[in-house]
């Protein structure tokens, strides 16, 4: 197999994969009766390890201040976060994971890590540092690519 044979090859499986992410996110959203935004928050909150303030969840989720409000009261409805004043700043609103968040990190994402764990415990030191320099690559190249769609005017649908 030829070296662009095989980057074809790696391009597909990579399609594949964020199809399966996909997918993953759907099932995950299904199950717990949420949209994928509020489950991509909630995620965002479980991953922080502490609280994160609306401002930074409105910059990671890329909604507008009103968006996120209406998100993180989904969320607050369900009992998968709630809201805190920062002690040192009241005019900021901290958002903090639940228990019930936390229950659904142990049953739903931590058994994915561990799946993954394992099956990476096939390869050796080297094999998985060429594996984690592919992945912050192709992190760059996806961080890259957005940010020149989002610079790019939308072009009209063919009709």
């Amino acid at each position: 197999m030829s070296k662009d044979d095989l980057i074809r090859d790696v391009a597909m499986q990579l399609r594949l994969l964020q199809q399966s992410f996909d997918a993953f996110d759907e099932a995950a959203a299904a199950r717990l009766g949420l949209n994928r935004t509020d489950l991509r928050a909630m995620d965002l909150v479980l991953a922080t390890g502490g609280p994160l303030s609306a401002g930074e969840l409105t910059s990671a989720l890329k909604l507008s201040p009103a968006a996120t409000t209406t998100v993180i009261d989904r969320l607050e409805r369900a009992g998968l976060v709630r809201r805190t004043r920062d002690a040192e700043n009241r005019r900021r609103v901290l958002v903090i994971a639940t228990d019930a968040a936390h229950t659904i990190e142990q049953d739903i994402y931590i058994p994915v890590g561990a799946a993954g764990a394992q099956a990476l415990g096939r390869y050796d030191k080297d094999q998985l540092s060429a594996i984690l320099d592919f992945l912050q690559t192709a992190r760059q190249v996806q961080e890259d690519q957005t940010a020149r769609l989002s610079m790019t005017p939308a072009q009209p649908q063919g009709r």
